[in-house]
């Protein structure tokens, strides 16, 4: 029997879900919501379709102790919620800075879940970071909306490569000072 490494990475609780490390169960769930499309368009690093293996290398990245990126699951389980309704995560920076990243499953849109699970992220402020950078596709106004809601400021414009677009895409760059 192989026991599961346990991931030093704190679990942040809000009211009607936790941001909890990822677990190898969650493998299931992540294939089937990061690969619709809709997902996959909204992000630089998805790809689409999504090859075989590509979230349990992932998880894998995700759970390993030299890692450079700390991601979490958003899980209701404790308000009879769905177990992984979305993905947020902090990617370091130099300069004891990180980069916000997340999606959300398609059936949570529109619920305020993004804005919370950001705001719970940055008030938790787990790396301890002075500020906290994020950029969003500019035709997703919507996840701007979720960051200059949690108190992000825009920074400017830019473009980042798209994977499942396979084009680079226009972007707009907030950041957070903490």
């Amino acid at each position: 029997m192989k026991l599961e490494h346990i991931v030093d990475q704190p679990t942040i609780e809000t009211e009607r879900f936790d941001l909890r490390p990822l677990r190898r169960s969650d493998q299931g769930l992540i294939e089937l919501y990061a690969g619709d499309e809709r997902v996959a368009h909204m992000t630089t690093s998805i790809p689409h379709p999504l090859p075989p293996g590509s979230t349990e290398a992932f998880i894998q990245r995700a759970m390993a102790e030299d890692r450079d990126e700390d991601v979490w699951a958003m899980d209701a389980t404790k308000s009879g919620g769905g177990e992984l309704m979305g993905l947020i995560s902090l990617e370091r920076m130099d300069r004891n800075q990180s980069e916000v990243g997340y999606w959300v499953a398609p059936a949570y849109w529109n619920t305020g879940l993004a804005s919370e699970a950001v705001e719970a992220l940055v008030n938790a402020n787990p790396l301890q970071n002075q500020t906290m950078f994020a950029s969003v596709f500019q035709d997703n106004p919507a996840s701007a909306r979720v960051l200059t809601h949690c108190g992000f400021e825009y920074l400017g414009d830019a473009e980042s490569f798209s994977v499942a677009r396979d084009k680079p895409v226009p972007t707009w760059t907030y950041s957070r000072k903490l």
